[in-house]
């Protein structure tokens, strides 16, 4: 899965980081980014996407 982010949605709620804190973390910005897009598991990604409030997280096929 590829990990797509729009860090202009993202509003720096960090429910991201809490679902999946191995994959995302937030910037001095507070936006999102990706630390590692094989941190966490398949269940913990499906989570924090759908846990972005703004929608700015989505999965799509292919790799990383």
């Amino acid at each position: 899965m590829k990990i797509v982010v729009d860090r202009a949605k993202c509003m720096g709620s960090g429910n991201c980081a809490f679902f999946a804190p191995n994959t995302f973390d937030l910037d001095d910005e507070l936006k999102v980014v990706v630390l590692d897009p094989g941190g966490d598991s398949p269940d913990d990604l499906d989570a924090a996407v759908a846990g972005c409030p703004t929608r700015a997280l989505s999965l799509a096929p292919g790799e990383a």
